[in-house]
């Protein structure tokens, strides 16, 4: 069975703490791990990191590689081009996984689901797999806890003989009102739809042929590019041409061979900031305080907080999430709307919507600090013994300084080593390196000035991190 992990998500109802380039299925809002890293734990014991494959966007692939690690047995890669929704994008998985085993069961994992029980999910996977291997479509179905309006649920039909806990698909049901909601919590036959699919690799495709021609031709097209020296180029051309929708409606709920697997995993969507109530732990009179934060009254609200502290009297059913460079206060049942506040965002040109102000890389962090029209300050933090990539900018020019630790410094022809106190410039359109050659972390203060500062003009000539050499952005 091959594992593939849906992670191409920019998270937008959980802003300000999730970020176009820092979903949130990179934060660790559980524990130790994040919510990517906790899927793929679950899944280790039956697909092994050589089956697996996450399929993510080039511009958050490098922060998912940084905390996954992966060698060159796996996890692997595969890269959209830009979001089509997810009828594209297990269409282009499936299509890369024929091109390289023929067949085979592929499940269908999103990064960013927590599940209480992952043994019984575990036992539901393998129940799925057989299925599939009988030409099912089969997707897992979580047992209602409460009367949830904000997912879709699965009215399960006739049973399987011999294979417990598995059914037929009587109708998928769209997202249900309060009332219509509560109805089906006191049903036996009504499961919340999760999103989590097994089926071959041969059936998949043989669906989206037959009911997304459009899709199947656009699929194949890039088939035959796979591992030639035109794939980039076909991927790039023909994948935004692909239709936008959700294999749900594209195939699921047309096809007549559905089969749902019943469960009681303990499953969640943490697709907002008020879905944290079902899965974190509250305090005696209903909160969720995280962080460096003072509450004084509050019950039924969630206060996340960072370094600053973060002051509330009095509140009620409120959200209040506070970032380095953005504070979101909102009540719990319009959270599903933040994703509202994100795309008002976009429009302003800014970053607030793409990044933190803080980014972390594998070889460290930057912070801005403060930018203006033609300038930018960053700290840098590069870790011991790591570098940066050989690079150049077309556009800017950079003035380092020196804060703490030793630096080395490549620029054009020359390597020189500079101490706390010491600076050194950096050309416009010259070739150059910082690395740390330390046991202790390097700090910089960067100075850029030129009339785009943007972290798209970067060519990359060599790098220790397995970003595209001579690539941009």
């Amino acid at each position: 069975m091959y594992g593939v992990i849906l992670a191409g998500g920019s998270g937008t109802r959980f802003w300000p703490l999730s970020r176009e380039e820092y979903p949130k299925q990179l934060l660790k809002i559980f524990g130790n791990q994040s919510l990517i890293q906790a899927t793929l734990s679950r899944i280790a014991d039956l697909i092994p990191s050589n089956q697996t494959y996450i399929a993510t966007n080039p511009s958050q692939a490098e922060q998912i590689k940084f905390q996954l690690k992966p060698s060159r047995e796996g996890p692997h890669f595969i890269y959209e081009p830009m979001g089509r929704n997810t009828a594209a994008a297990i269409g282009l998985a499936a299509t890369y996984l024929r091109k390289r085993f023929q067949d085979g069961v592929m499940a269908v994992l999103s990064a960013d689901h927590f599940i209480r029980e992952p043994q019984v999910f575990i036992e539901a996977l393998r129940l799925g797999e057989s299925l599939a291997d009988e030409g099912y479509l089969v997707t897992l179905g979580a047992k209602p806890t409460r009367p949830e309006t904000g997912y879709g649920y699965i009215q399960k039909g006739k049973p399987f003989p011999n294979q417990p806990g598995a059914s037929t698909v009587q109708r998928f049901v769209e997202k249900p009102n309060r009332e219509t909601a509560e109805q089906y919590l006191k049903r036996e036959d009504h499961f919340w739809n999760t999103g989590i699919f097994l089926w071959k690799i041969s059936t998949i495709l043989a669906e989206i042929k037959q009911f997304v021609p459009e899709l199947s031709e656009g699929l194949k097209e890039i088939e035959q590019k796979i591992g030639t020296a035109e794939e980039a180029e076909a991927l790039a051309r023909v994948y935004p041409t692909l239709p936008s929708i959700s294999i749900d409606y594209a195939v699921l709920e047309k096809s007549d061979r559905l089969a749902v697997i019943s469960t009681d995993m303990g499953w969640e969507d943490v697709g907002s900031w008020s879905a944290l109530d079902e899965v974190i732990e509250r305090d005696e009179n209903g909160n969720i305080l995280t962080g460096n934060v003072v509450n004084i009254g509050s019950s039924n609200s969630i206060i996340y907080g960072q370094k600053r502290v973060v002051a509330v009297v009095g509140l009620k059913d409120i959200v209040v999430a506070d970032t380095e460079d953005a504070t979101l206060i909102c009540s719990k049942d319009k959270a599903q709307e933040v994703k509202k506040v994100v795309e008002a965002l976009k429009g302003r040109n800014g970053d607030e919507h793409r990044v933190h102000r803080t980014v972390i890389r594998a070889w460290g962090s930057y912070t801005v600090l403060e930018e203006g029209r033609d300038y930018k300050i960053k700290r840098i933090l590069v870790n011991p013994r790591a570098r940066l990539s050989l690079q150049m900018h077309h556009k800017r020019s950079e003035h380092w300084v020196v804060v703490a630790g030793t630096a080395r410094v490549t620029c054009g022809e020359s390597v020189y080593t500079i101490q706390a106190n010491q600076s050194t410039f950096v050309p416009m359109g010259v070739k150059h390196r910082l690395e740390n050659p330390g046991d202790e972390p390097l700090q910089i203060i960067e100075v850029q000035s030129g009339n785009y500062l943007g972290e798209d003009d970067i060519v990359r000539y060599q790098d220790d991190y397995g970003r595209v050499e001579a690539k941009k952005g």
